[in-house]
This record gives structure tokens, sequence and C-alpha cells, in this order.
């Protein structure tokens, strides 16, 4: 008896828009990051689309510092367990005895080596499944 996978369809544009939002980047600042230097309104087209072409994605990636393989294998949820499994948080009060927003207590570097390893692990599983259809 064989097992069946259903293969999830990837909505590339919301993809796109979570790793923008995550990156605090505005459409337009990334529009203005990518070779096409598109407007605010074409990206914004882009991210309502379930899939954008080859090389615009490529620009897109470009863009936003990341690869394609990373745009279309990105799981919020995903990177949200990462995050919150991989890094400490602290909260501080003011002299009023509020609650400041929590942060990160491992530095930016440690993120960019997280995502460069995300990134990698991304692009391998994207073999892989190249490799399983073939």
């Amino acid at each position: 008896m064989g097992v069946a996978f259903q293969e999830e369809k990837i909505h590339e544009g919301k993809n796109l828009k979570r790793i923008r939002e995550i990156m605090g980047l505005k459409q337009e600042v990334l529009g203005s990051k990518c070779p096409g230097n598109y407007s605010q309104q074409r990206i914004s087209e882009f991210e309502n689309q379930w899939t954008i072409d080859e090389p615009t994605l490529k620009e897109l990636a470009e863009g936003l510092g990341v690869t394609v393989e990373f745009i279309r294998a990105f799981n919020e949820e995903k990177a949200i367990y990462n995050i919150q499994n991989n890094n400490t948080f602290t909260v501080s009060e003011n002299s009023m005895g509020v609650s400041n927003q929590p942060t990160i207590n491992n530095g930016s570097d440690k993120l960019e080596s997280l995502l460069v390893n995300l990134t990698k692990v991304v692009a391998e599983l994207a073999e892989e499944v190249k490799k399983l259809r073939g």
C-alpha cells in the first residue's frame, strides 16, 4: 500500500509579503532595492499573485537578500517556532514599572547566521523535492 502525498500549493506572493514584513521593509523600499526598480503598486501586485514569473522572483529575492528557494519554501509557523526556540528574550521595566518591548539578547549576527543556514537547508530541500519528482 503506497503513501500518497498531497503537494501544498505555494502562494509565492504571500511568502514574499511576510518575508518583507519580517525584515521591516516597506513595499516602496523593496521595489527600489530590485534591479527592476519596481513601484510600491507593482510590489503590491506581486504580493497578491499565487505565482511570480522566475526572472521577477529572482529580482525580488535579490532585493530581499534571500534566494528564490527561500521565498518558495518560507513557512511562517516554522520560522516563528525557530525564532522562539533559538533566541533569548527579556522584558525590562522603565522607571514607572511599565514593560517595554521585548529585546533579543543574541544580536543580529546570530540572526543573520540563522537566516544563512535556513536558506541553505531550504535550497537542499528544494533539490531533494526535484529529485523525488524526477
